[in-house]
């Protein structure tokens, strides 16, 4: 399975951040990608209210990225804001195109580091594995990927690939925190982890919301680090065995020895 990741800067324009998904989806097609992922937050970055630009999946946005998949012909993965209750709105990656029609509305909200994701944002429930190309994929958002349970379940859903699309809060040890988790995410599932992280922003403002870090990578099922971007807005293709997956779990099968306690 080919995979792009577009690490790339949201703004704060949602039809501005439609035409860097629509260049970058060309992009990536061109290279023989059957999916592109899209970091978290690509509709709108964090860092101003995003009760002003909600849409439902069914709203003008997330319909030109339908439009921009089906002109291209691959999957796109991309950050969004659906509308929830009591002026909140959802943290919701829409994934479509390829036959593929689907949304993950993230679970675990990111209320650490003096920022509280909830005050703003509903948290989700339901965990989310789609077919692309032929390929079980499982999806997260950013701070889920600080919770094991809920890669582990994907993996037990079927996903050989599990998809973190991240808007990284900045700081010390962040980036190596961010390196670490998607390794240990990789092994508890014995899944191959693509994780896409905004490109750390050149307009950096004193502001707890997390804009991105950049270090986008990819993990093999073993937890090595197989490929992988440094700071800035950068595009990464590459070629996932997913046939290793049933090797490795043979080989190592954490998920079928784990325990109840």
């Amino acid at each position: 399975m080919r995979v792009g990741l577009a690490q790339v800067c949201s703004s704060d324009d949602p039809d501005a951040n439609l035409a860097v998904i629509d260049a970058h989806t060309t992009r990536a097609a061109e290279s023989g990608a059957a999916m592109v992922v899209f970091p978290e937050a690509m509709m709108r970055c964090f860092g101003g209210p995003l009760a002003d630009v909600d849409e439902p999946l069914d709203g003008p946005w997330a319909d030109a990225v339908r439009a921009i998949a089906a002109r291209v012909g691959i999957t796109i993965v991309a950050g969004m804001f659906t509308p929830a209750d009591a002026g909140r709105v959802r943290n919701t990656l829409l994934v479509t195109g390829g036959g593929v029609d689907a949304h993950y509305d993230k679970i675990h909200l990111f209320d650490a580091f003096g920022f509280l994701e909830s005050d703003t944002v509903a948290p989700g429930s339901d965990p989310l594995v789609v077919d692309v190309a032929g390929v079980r994929v499982g999806f997260a958002s950013c701070y889920d990927i600080r919770f094991p349970a809920l890669f582990t379940r994907l993996a037990d859903l079927g996903a050989s690939v599990i998809v973190v699309a991240a808007s990284w809060g900045a700081g010390e040890g962040k980036v190596d925190q961010w390196t670490l988790l998607a390794r240990a995410r990789a092994l508890d599932s014995t899944s191959h982890l693509v994780a896409c992280d905004q490109a750390e922003p050149r307009d950096v403002v004193d502001s707890p919301a997390p804009r991105g870090v950049g270090h986008s990578l990819v993990v093999s099922p073993t937890g090595a680090v197989t490929d992988h971007l440094g700071e800035g807005s950068k595009m990464l293709v590459v070629d996932l065995d997913t046939a290793d997956v049933d090797a490795v779990r043979t080989a190592l099968p954490v998920l079928r020895n784990r325990r109840s306690l």
